[in-house]
């Protein structure tokens, strides 16, 4: 059974998101007292030696967060950055509540062990990553073993306090925020718009035009626009371009483990395809979790044979043992950031080349 989508409440203050409300005003308290802590119990974030930027978002579901992180680091390279990127590592056993784990260059990712985005983002780019819960002990750990690293980019952590920064990127997509009411009775993470906590710029960067007039804020605001790449890629890196499935009509299952599957879809359809079956599964499944799901729907008759995924999810399918007679081919999603962006990041980093106390 293929999961639900999630976050349809979300988008408008219907009967289920009133009923969500009370929970919402206990979120929004537990929210207040955790600030509170934090300001009036000496709590403070830790300062690590080179900058450190934050991609985030303060919607719950994909909004294009690890994107932007993949086109950041590239964008950073350019500019003569060496940087490295810390990250919770969702997905992973136990929760990422252990000791962080580092991974070099060249290594080979294993999702279960890192967390498929870290994994995707070590293929994408090739940057060392450090993954745990503990966000300052994984930056730690990546400096003492890459010394070079001049900045941190923390995929996700807008909500991670301890982590201090010099910079946040906010990634809104078209839902913007949604209702705009607090989790669970809406989308929102934290209240919006709000002081970035712990001061420093703030960016945002919105990668689909909204669908309702967006909130107003107080932030520099950026476009981009996301779509599928023109060919699909199978797991020994051969690319088959989508028009000629579109042409054939050729009948094709799609399988998505992320945030909103149905987002997937819905751009395979409108590059022509015919989608004969779609699995929605749960954001950050696992590749037990896709491989079952696999091998259920092979089992019905007439089922497609050749099946799209995401990049996340292929680097969990990455030489698993696929149903006989079954192909899976990852659709990359493709991110064009407008150009002032990348000027409005090099502006606000440029102080910070040669901060007193860097490595």
């Amino acid at each position: 059974m293929s999961a639900p989508a999630p976050g349809r409440l979300w988008l408008a203050r219907g009967p289920l998101a009133w009923a969500l409300r009370p929970l919402a005003c206990l979120y929004g308290a537990a929210l207040a007292a955790r600030g509170w802590w934090w300001r009036h119990r000496g709590r403070s974030a830790q300062r690590l030696p080179v900058p450190v930027v934050v991609v985030g978002n303060v919607v719950a579901g994909g909004a294009g967060k690890t994107p932007t992180v993949i086109a950041l680091l590239r964008h950073l390279r350019t500019r003569g950055w060496t940087p490295g990127v810390v990250s919770r590592g969702y997905g992973r056993p136990g929760g990422g509540r252990d000791e962080p784990l580092v991974l070099d260059p060249g290594t080979l990712a294993d999702p279960g062990r890192f967390g498929d985005e870290p994994a995707l983002i070590a293929r994408e780019t090739g940057v060392p990553i450090a993954v745990g819960a503990d966000r300052p002990a994984a930056a730690q750990a990546l400096l003492r073993r890459h010394p070079t690293i001049d900045i941190i980019v923390s995929d996700d952590g807008m909500q991670h306090w301890a982590l201090a920064r010099d910079l946040t990127i906010v990634v809104f997509d078209e839902r913007d925020v949604g209702n705009g009411w607090l989790l669970p009775a809406g989308p929102l993470r934290q209240p919006w718009p709000a002081p970035i906590w712990g001061g420093g710029p703030a960016l945002v960067l919105r990668t689909a035009p909204s669908r309702q007039a967006a909130r107003p804020h107080p932030y520099p605001e950026f476009r981009a626009e996301r779509a599928l790449a023109d060919q699909a890629f199978d797991s020994a890196g051969h690319a088959r371009p989508l028009a000629d499935w579109a042409r054939d009509g050729t009948p094709l299952g799609a399988i998505a483990g992320i945030a909103r599957p149905a987002a997937f879809f819905g751009m395979l359809r409108a590059r022509g395809l015919r989608l004969t079956r779609t699995l929605a599964r749960p954001d950050h499944a696992s590749a037990a979790d896709l491989l079952a799901a696999l091998r259920a729907a092979a089992a019905v008759p007439d089922a497609p044979r050749v099946w799209l995924c995401t990049d996340k999810d292929a680097v969990k399918l990455q030489g698993a043992p696929l149903p006989d007679g079954v192909t899976v081919w990852r659709v990359p999603l493709q991110l064009t950031i407008e150009p002032a962006w990348y000027a409005a990041v090099d502006r606000a980093l440029a102080p910070l080349r040669r901060r007193p106390g860097a490595l």
